[in-house]
């Protein structure tokens, strides 16, 4: 179903000063000093943007198509999903990021944007035709591009007959990035995060390295110990910022430390947040009105190299960096319903796009660790923005230690929903397998047997002590799977429900129930962030 591979019947622009709407058979249209083109080559459709000194907002590409109303689609997220990716109807008031399939009879359809595109994009689908709005603002106000041409995306467009929706939608991811930036082995360990909640030491971290050192005895691709949210000199329980230039009093020689995790035979993994940072002798210029640092600005960019660097000189084989979405942006990507950000103030680069200037982030982050060899794990980052340029991402919201709900909510559907970016974008973690003892063993050891038998990345975090000795045994197999990642599971019934139950793995077939006798206890709504130490839910 060719749905975009022409140039679109109608083109929409937003800018400061007013809106335009043209009919087009050529696919180019101007207005004031702005000129957009759409332009079809190799089966891959162009769109760019030339302005003068006019700051241009919004883009809206509209092609008309009588679609079939028992169409189901799947679309894609901003950032991680938060319990809520699902095949649905068609609702054409839904905004889908980047991509989306639809499936009609025994044809898939994907139509999306090719990775690292110069617009935050989403696309609306109605019985009478599809629309992609490129977001090419700076912030919340047009982007100044001086005379230049944005590269605002790449549109391409794909049909499969006789494939599974999830393999059309493999196939079509593997489209839309042509150069993932993937591991050279399967990455897991554990990361002490969902028991310990920012609560730790250097002791700890050594106790749960020799624990993992000893469930993965025998396993020639060695394991990562992740220091996550705790380690840093101003770390306390209401700010999780930099600095990022050394330890705290329960972390008093951090090189010391990654040397001491080497020596056990681990991997030393580390988290950290770029872009908040409260230190003084950062200068106003260098922060956004909220006051995180402006990834814009070069002395952001080079105080970030600089943290990088350091802590890959420190020893670190892995860095996870984390909220940089949340701190460019001022949301989550629940919230981001449909653009991204809102009104009213901008980057300090007013020439760069919003997407150009997160690209130009992470692509800042991995050339800082690539003479190093060390892997980059992006978490609240924008996947498609992201994909080559970090080599494993958090595709959903934090699972939990502690409430059973929320793993299944966060965990489950992220693993397969975003399953079709795994190694086509770039290894996909669905996040930790947590036991800090509220949730029964039972309910526990199929989100474990499940994760390691996904091929995915596996982390782990237990509370020491509390799993039996035929737990332990249990965790050491899934261990053991996650080390080799010799299968990519597929979640067989995933157009029928948001929770898959069957999965297919190495030829067999896996079936999970997640629902206790009770049924689920009522927790908050829809991609809520709470402090699940404190947190109370009922039943």
């Amino acid at each position: 179903m060719d749905l975009v591979r022409r140039t679109p019947d109608l083109v929409m622009l937003s800018y400061e000063g007013g809106e335009f709407a043209e009919y087009t058979q050529n696919g180019r249209v101007e207005k004031e000093d702005i000129q957009i083109e759409a332009q079809l080559s190799d089966g891959v459709l162009a769109v760019s943007v030339t302005a003068g000194t006019t700051p241009v907002r919004l883009i809206k590409l509209r092609w008309k198509a009588a679609l079939p109303a028992d169409v189901s689609i799947l679309g894609d997220a901003w950032e991680r999903t938060y319990g809520d990716a699902e095949w649905r109807k068609m609702v054409p008031y839904r905004a889908m990021p980047w991509y989306f399939l639809l499936q009609s009879g025994d044809e898939v359809t994907g139509c999306g944007v090719k990775v690292r595109a110069g617009a935050m994009c989403f696309w609306q689908v109605d019985p009478a035709g599809v629309t992609l709005w490129l977001d090419v603002r700076c912030g919340g106000e047009g982007v100044i591009l001086n005379g230049r041409t944005l590269k605002a995306a790449e549109l391409v467009n794909e049909t499969y007959t006789g494939l599974s929706a999830y393999e059309a939608a493999r196939r079509f991811c593997g489209v839309m990035c042509t150069d993932p930036l993937l591991p050279a082995s399967p990455v897991y360990g554990s990361n002490n995060w969902y028991y310990a909640y920012g609560n730790s030491s250097e002791q700890e971290i050594l106790a749960d390295t020799d624990y993992l050192a000893r469930l993965t005895e025998g396993l020639e691709n060695r394991p990562y110990m992740v220091i996550d949210d705790c380690w840093q000199p101003a770390h306390n329980s209401t700010y999780n910022g930099g600095p990022w230039n050394g330890g705290n009093a329960a972390f008093p020689d951090m090189p010391g430390l990654v040397q001491k995790i080497r020596s056990k035979g681990v991997k030393a993994g580390v988290w950290f947040r770029p872009l908040l940072d409260n230190s003084e002798e950062i200068p106003a210029a260098w922060r956004l009105p909220s006051g995180a640092l402006d990834p814009s600005h070069p002395g952001v960019l080079n105080r970030v190299r600089e943290d990088v660097t350091r802590l890959c000189e420190w020893g670190f084989q892995l860095i996870k960096h984390d909220f940089s979405t949340f701190d460019s942006f001022g949301k989550w990507g629940f919230q981001m319903q449909p653009l991204v950000t809102e009104n009213g103030w901008h980057f300090s680069d007013r020439g760069k796009t919003s997407a150009e200037i997160l690209v130009q982030l992470y692509r800042t982050i991995l050339e800082a660790a690539a003479p190093y060899g060390t892997l980059i794990l992006g978490c609240n980052t924008v996947g498609h923005l992201a994909a080559g340029l970090e080599h494993l991402q958090r595709t959903g919201d934090d699972t939990s230690g502690l409430l059973w709900e929320r793993t299944m909510r966060m965990g489950v559907n992220a693993l397969a929903f975003r399953m079709p970016q795994h190694r086509t974008f770039f290894d996909c973690d669905a996040d930790c397998f947590g036991a800090a003892g509220p949730i029964p063993w039972n309910f526990n050891r199929r989100w474990g047997k499940l994760l390691a038998k996904s091929g995915t990345p596996f982390f782990f975090s237990v509370t020491p002590g509390l799993l039996s000795a035929e737990q332990n045994r249990e965790l050491a197999g899934f261990l053991k799977d996650a080390a080799a990642q010799e299968h990519i599971a597929e979640p067989l019934d995933w157009q029928k429900t948001i929770f898959p139950q069957e999965w297919k793995s190495g030829g067999g077939v896996l079936r999970f129930d997640w629902y206790q006798d009770s049924g689920l206890r009522v927790v908050s709504g829809p991609g809520v962030i709470w402090e699940e130490r404190t947190e109370e839910s009922p039943f």
